[in-house]
């Protein structure tokens, strides 16, 4: 290992940190996780610690780097999630919480306190709406500090600092109050057309404080993803972690743009595909679900947020879709069944259960003398909006649906729902893929997956068949640790640009190809015009009720 030249991604999840040690072409040598610690203090408000973060962080890095000499490890990612961080004049944490507690001093991004504020924010019609899909979501950082400008006017008056998540993780790590334009293009209404923030847009909103002092609330300095932050690790982040002062520390991601950087760099098995970045659509599945695919020239799509430029690659613009509620809701749809008590004592996890559904449903298949499995949910169907829609209706008052339950509480019946809710969020998928042709995109011609349910091989294959289009699965499993370690070799000078870095270290993937199939298409096509329908039904029951 004398020779080797390693890099440390760092991944900060919704649950957890994350750090691996990764060789310069892409090999991951070592992971580390430790778990971090979430408040729920009232509905839709979803707060955490940025102490207890940083601390899981440190924890996790020093474990990794002591696989080899600190002088082997050259640089250092930084990703997680777009969640909002606030700290006072001294830098310390302030509470942004209803329980006073200075330690509650982040809004997780999946709070959903900010709604009001995101209506306001939209009614303005600015012109920077048209760069997120027509209208903020209230899981971005504007609404967030509008509400607490209103609502805990303390924490305002004292704020020294507003960080994304992963722009505070390199900020601990080298002291530079430097942010990235990944974080702020995405979720901080960042115009990067004209590479500014706007104090036009920032006094609209009721928010002209963050561009006093040269927005030094917000940020003075951006920096593209990847870019090597002056001066390195600082001497107390080095200590803390066990590696060197000075190592290169990388321009931070938001988790799911690193994510799809390492699975946008994936090798295409198949000659005979496209395999170009712009061809490409990347699926970070974890708790939510996050859709990215980058195009040559802007193309504006309702309900999906972007285009972004120079959010993940320089010169290229991000169009980032997304379901707000996927492993989550298929764990709630598992865990409020019936049958799932027996289940978890039989079989012990989660996990195991859904390996069981699995099979439970080849049986099924089997034994009812079908051609394919998605025949046995001709009568079940679901809308899968527990969560609200993120994309491409962009409307987080939506409800979840269910049409054809029964009394049955068998664990075939169980099998039957966990498969029409994971069709659904396949035609979600191609909701979000119709949109985008509609809207000029040129065609998505693979889809390559990664997290967690990208190990169920059964919603592996659902996306392949219900999108017509074949599905990537990097052999490198851990994308998105993968995407921070890239930005950590580019920072360190292994590779010129993120490009070059994600060629050279994303690796091969296997290929799922799609039941192309009359029969099949015209199953799913039937079925796609049925979930469609359960929206418009929606909507019209609400109107109803309103009259």
């Amino acid at each position: 290992m004398s020779q080797l030249k390693c890099v440390i991604g760092v991944d900060v999840g919704t649950g957890s940190a994350r750090a691996a040690l990764v060789t310069s072409t892409g090999q991951l040598l070592k992971s580390c996780v430790k778990a971090t610690q979430t408040w729920n203090p009232l509905p839709d408000h979803y707060e955490q610690s940025s102490d207890n973060i940083w601390s899981a962080v440190c924890e996790c890095v020093r474990t990794v780097a002591a696989v080899v000499p600190k002088e082997q490890i050259k640089g250092i990612g930084f990703d997680a999630t777009c969640s909002l961080v606030a700290l006072d004049k001294g830098g310390q944490p302030l509470s942004v919480s209803s329980t006073g507690r200075a330690e509650q001093n982040i809004i997780l991004w999946m709070d959903h306190r900010a709604q009001a504020e995101a209506d306001l924010i939209n009614a303005t019609k600015h012109e920077l709406l048209n760069y997120v899909g027509g209208s903020v979501s209230l899981e971005m950082e504007m609404p967030k500090l509008m509400w607490l400008k209103k609502n805990r006017q303390l924490t305002w008056s004292n704020a020294g600092a507003f960080f994304d998540l992963p722009d505070f993780l390199t900020y601990k790590a080298t002291g530079s109050s430097s942010r990235s334009i990944c974080s702020a293009v995405c979720k901080w209404n960042y115009d990067a057309m004209k590479s500014s923030w706007s104090v036009e847009f920032l006094d609209k909103i009721g928010l002209s404080e963050l561009a006093e002092n040269g927005f030094h609330l917000i940020g003075e300095k951006l920096n593209s993803p990847g870019d090597q932050i002056a001066n390195g690790l600082s001497q107390e982040a080095a200590a803390l972690m066990g590696l060197l002062p000075g190592t290169a520390v990388a321009t931070s991601m938001i988790d799911a743009h690193a994510g799809a950087l390492a699975l946008l760099g994936c090798r295409n098995p198949d000659s005979q595909l496209a395999d170009t970045l712009t061809s490409k659509l990347a699926i970070i599945c974890g708790t939510s679900s996050c859709h990215m695919s980058l195009t040559e020239g802007p193309v504006m799509a309702p309900g999906i947020w972007g285009p972004y430029k120079n959010a993940i690659i320089p010169n290229l613009y991000l169009n980032e879709a997304g379901q707000s509620a996927t492993g989550v809701l298929m764990d709630f749809i598992l865990q409020t069944h019936p049958c799932y008590a027996g289940l978890l004592q039989e079989h012990g996890s989660n996990g195991k259960i859904y390996a069981v559904l699995n099979d439970v449903l080849r049986e099924l298949t089997d034994r009812k003398g079908l051609q394919s499995v998605h025949r046995l949910t001709t009568t079940l169907h679901v809308w899968p909006d527990f969560h609200g829609n993120r994309s491409p209706l962009a409307d987080p008052n939506l409800k979840g649906m269910i049409c054809g339950l029964t009394m049955n509480k068998t664990v075939e019946n169980l099998a039957l729902i966990y498969l029409a809710l994971m069709q659904a969020l396949a035609y979600g998928t191609r909701h979000i893929l119709d949109v985008l042709a509609r809207s000029g995109r040129e065609p998505i011609r693979s889809i390559l997956l990664c997290g967690g349910l990208s190990k169920n091989p059964l919603f592996v294959q659902t996306h392949a068949d219900i999108c017509s289009t074949p599905v990537l699965l990097p052999h490198e499993a851990e994308a998105v640790l993968l995407g921070s370690a890239m930005m950590g070799a580019c920072a360190a000078g292994i590779y010129t640009d993120l490009k070059t870095a994600a060629a050279e270290m994303a690796g091969p993937a296997e290929i799922v190809k799609p039941d192309l199939s009359d029969e099949n298409r015209d199953y799913h096509e039937r079925k796609y015009r049925v979930f469609l329908r359960m929206v418009g039904d929606q909507r019209a029951y609400q109107q109803i009720m309103n009259e």
